[in-house]
């Protein structure tokens, strides 16, 4: 396969995603980059998920320890490790695949070497990550958002 430039008379992923006209082709452009955006926005709402299932188990848990250290009349050492129920679990899998089914589906038209798509899935991606991957460059310990229970994109 070589990269390519064509335009008009492009054809993606299936035979309806036929490209006739210039406007259709900036039009699918335009979609594969808001496609990317919706990817990162999914992975953070993931990890805002787990982030928000593990505050509320340790929360629930430290007032459970608390309240059985008064009863017993001496501290508790340790609490049991976090492991999502079953329900949260679920939650966690559906965001994996929808990730995985959108990052799939990147990888395909990637597979095209229309190099207007791969700008976009490139650029896409770049601005996604901007966008929404500030979090993982914090502490989670001492970050402004999470001492605040703000969320901040």
């Amino acid at each position: 396969m070589l990269f390519n430039w064509t335009v008009v008379d492009s054809c993606f992923l299936t035979s309806s995603w036929h490209v006739r006209s210039v406007g259709a082709f900036a039009a699918s452009v335009i979609g594969v980059f808001f496609m990317v955006l919706a990817h990162e926005a999914v992975r953070r709402l993931g990890r805002e998920y787990d982030r928000s299932i593990r505050t509320a188990y340790y929360r629930r848990e430290a007032l459970a320890l608390a309240a059985l250290a008064k009863n017993q009349g001496k501290e508790i050492a340790l609490s049991a490790p976090f492991r999502p129920s079953n329900k949260e679990h679920a939650v966690r899998s559906l965001f994996y695949f929808v990730q995985f089914g959108v990052a799939y589906i990147l990888m395909l038209l990637a597979m095209y070497f229309n190099v207007a798509i791969l700008m976009a899935i490139i650029g896409g991606g770049g601005v996604g990550h901007f966008l929404f991957a500030r979090d993982t460059a914090t502490d989670a310990s001492t970050a402004y958002e999470a001492s605040k229970d703000e969320c901040c994109c």
